[in-house]
């Protein structure tokens, strides 16, 4: 990418901390309810913006702009030259996802200013805005972005992730602002007004992922993730920056049915989606995470591996018998022995006794599709000078999905999964996908944005502390606060690969770490936990004659429409999905540590009655010393009953309703 500092005709300036003056009414945005208004304006020549909710202040003299390589600034000494405005009501269906109908209905407006532009579209339950860089800017190097998020009150609390941990596979804090350090987003806020928010970005590409840090006790300032040599973003041919996102809702299950973000992202680029298509798969997987076989290949002691040609094939007999789409198999390939975050994979061989030719045919027979891993040890130079050969080879087989991996803290040795550098490499790898119908599920990405709409190939993917860590985390394993949590953090960024369906709790290699839910809770996690593509972890011997496993049979994972009924971050959530395309409803309640009663009015049934398949934790349950016993249970309803629901120690219950 070239680099070319900004025009002389940019004056240094001081960077400037807060702006002070009332802004104008001339300058304002409203949702189309009028209930939201954003207002930008130069105040002593400093862009600022301000956030009014139902007249009142709730974001307050918020600093626009970015600090250039050199000392440029721009966003001061300005003024905006005229406002452009606009307004869309419209609607689209997605590929797949948590609602299939989508209304995007906001006015936007684009302030103009010499130096730098500022688009914003407000929307009834949030808000957007990015930035445009003029061209007569010609390419420019940032050095920092300067936005701010100044909430008029210091005593709001916040869920978030710390931004040191590898891959965001951490717990959220919940703390005040005062106590928060460098958080990733979506950064979730529990307001002292009684409303919810969440700040992230949409449609980050060619561009660094922000994160956020505490300047004061109610400021909260953009941090860009750096290239190696300091720079921010080369801005080049891409001249507009992902939107800055803000949700404003009074209700907590508002945060999750949003779909701000989505909207803020391109439509479909995609023009034949027929082969992109949600489902649920099995794996030689959570055997591996348990230590009770290899990811490698040891010509010494071969029985120990893992993906094995009969081991595979017995995989693949379940997946056809049980409603299951995929088969997923790590350690196929050539490259896994030694140090393997060092040695070239290949994504072509396969080790002696796995015979992908056969297995791949033998799928194709059984109407099941293989996922096919590419663990690329964040070397994405090995992988792009196979990834087509790989690609075309997957493709001839009929195959559609491939799950990535990243393990390694720098891409190529050198730079972040999600500064400029990493944001590239790795959609480049969904372009590339979908030139050869392959869907990815990427794991040690950057943060989701919502480019799953642009391109609906790139279907779910990791970056969250998933059930893998309760195979052989020295702490024990997932608190059961975590899944209570996720939806309204991680979750607000997209569709998350959590892993969850374990149904036997031993772990014999590691007796120190466990699954810390009961069955009941892993059924749920199925509606309230959201991927279009869904695993059942266990080994298949696991799911052998026993009814609980009827849920995940019948779970489908592409949706019509999605309501969250209650909810409190932490404690608990109670979600209600309908399948997409059919009456069927399915309900996942799950809670914390602490047992728990809820009533759930059945009002987002239909008209009619409805027989209720309930899959919940027998009374003697308990994550601890009884995680596996479920009570089955059948009841008639209708949409003006009520449902009490009763959750063992991180339990749940997991429903399916039939229109009778």
């Amino acid at each position: 990418m070239m680099k070319k500092t900004i025009t002389a005709a940019l004056a240094a300036a001081a960077i400037f901390t807060a702006c002070s003056a009332p802004t104008q009414t001339g300058n304002t945005v409203t949702s189309p309810d009028g209930s939201l208004k954003v207002t930008v304006d130069a105040v002593d020549g400093t862009l600022c913006y301000n956030v009014v909710k139902d007249n009142d202040t709730i974001i307050s003299n918020s600093r626009l702009g970015f600090e250039l390589m050199g000392g440029n600034v721009l966003g001061t000494h300005t003024e905006v030259l005229e406002v452009t405005r606009s307004s869309v009501d419209e609607q689209w269906e997605t590929v797949w996802g948590e609602q299939r109908l989508i209304r995007d209905r906001h006015n936007g407006a684009v302030f103009h200013t010499a130096w730098l532009d500022v688009e914003v579209r407000v929307f009834d339950d949030g808000l957007g805005f990015r930035y445009i860089f003029p061209e007569s800017l010609g390419n420019i190097e940032i050095r920092d972005e300067l936005t701010e998020f100044r909430f008029a009150r210091a005593d709001h609390k916040a869920w978030w992730l710390p931004e040191d941990v590898p891959y965001y596979e951490s717990y959220a804090n919940h703390t005040e602002f005062k106590d928060v350090t460098l958080a990733h987003t979506p950064f979730t806020i529990e307001g002292a007004d009684g409303r919810f928010y969440s700040i992230h970005e949409a449609a980050l590409l060619d561009f660094a992922k922000i994160n956020l840090k505490p300047t004061d006790e109610r400021t909260l300032k953009a941090e860009l993730v750096r290239w190696a040599d300091g720079t921010a973003v080369y801005v080049g041919e891409t001249r507009t920056t992902p939107w800055r996102t803000l949700l404003v809702t009074d209700r907590t299950g508002g945060l999750i049915e949003s779909r701000v973000m989505l909207n803020l992202n391109e439509p479909c680029k995609i023009e034949d989606t027929s082969w992109i298509k949600p489902g649920k798969y099995i794996g030689i997987w959570w055997i591996l995470h348990k230590y009770l076989y290899t990811w490698y290949y040891d010509e010494n002691n071969p029985e120990g591996h893992g993906a094995t040609t009969e081991r595979t094939k017995r995989y693949i007999d379940f997946a056809a018998d049980n409603n299951i789409q995929g088969v997923l198999v790590e350690g196929w390939n050539l490259g896994w022995n030694g140090d393997w975050t060092k040695n070239l994979f290949s994504f072509t061989q396969a080790y002696p006794d796995y015979d992908f030719d056969g297995i791949m045919k033998y799928a194709a027979s059984k109407g099941v599709q293989m996922i096919i891993h590419n663990e690329t040890a964040a070397n994405t130079e090995n992988y792009f000078a196979q990834i087509d050969s790989a690609y075309a080879m997957y493709q001839r087989y009929g195959m559609h999905y491939v799950k990535t991996g990243n393990v390694n803290e720098l891409l190529d040795g050198k730079e972040a999964h999600d500064g400029q550098y990493g944001v590239n490499k790795l959609h480049e790898i969904v372009e590339k996908a979908a030139e050869y119908q392959i869907c990815i599920d990427e794991h040690e990405p950057c943060i989701p944005t919502g480019v799953c709409r642009t391109w609906p190939n790139l279907m779910t993917g990791e970056a969250i502390r998933g059930q893998e860590h309760d195979a052989w985390e020295r702490d024990g394993g997932n608190k059961p606060e975590h899944q209570t949590v996720v939806p309204f953090i991680r979750g607000l960024a997209g569709p998350m690969d959590y892993t969850f369906g374990t149904f036997d709790f031993s772990n014999p290699v590691s007796p120190f770490s466990r699954v810390r839910t009961t069955i009941a809770k892993q059924l749920a996690q199925y509606v309230v936990i959201y991927s279009p593509l869904q695993m059942a972890n266990d080994d298949p011997s696991a799911y052998e004659g026993v009814k609980a496993f009827d849920f995940i049979r019948d779970v489908p994972t592409d949706w019509e429409q999605t309501k969250v009924i209650d909810a409190v971050i932490g404690d608990y959530i109670v979600t209600a999905r309908q399948q997409r395309g059919a009456t069927d409803w399915f309900l996942g309640a799950i809670t914390d540590e602490n047992a728990r009663e809820l009533s759930v009015p059945l009002t987002f049934l239909g008209k009619g009655k409805w027989l209720a398949q309930i899959y919940a934790d027998a009374p003697d349950a308990s994550w601890e010393d009884n995680p596996t016993a479920v009570q089955y249970s059948e009841k008639e309803l209708t949409s003006a009953d009520t449902l009490e629901l009763k959750l063992a120690t991180s339990g749940g219950c997991a429903i399916r309703f039939i229109k009778k």
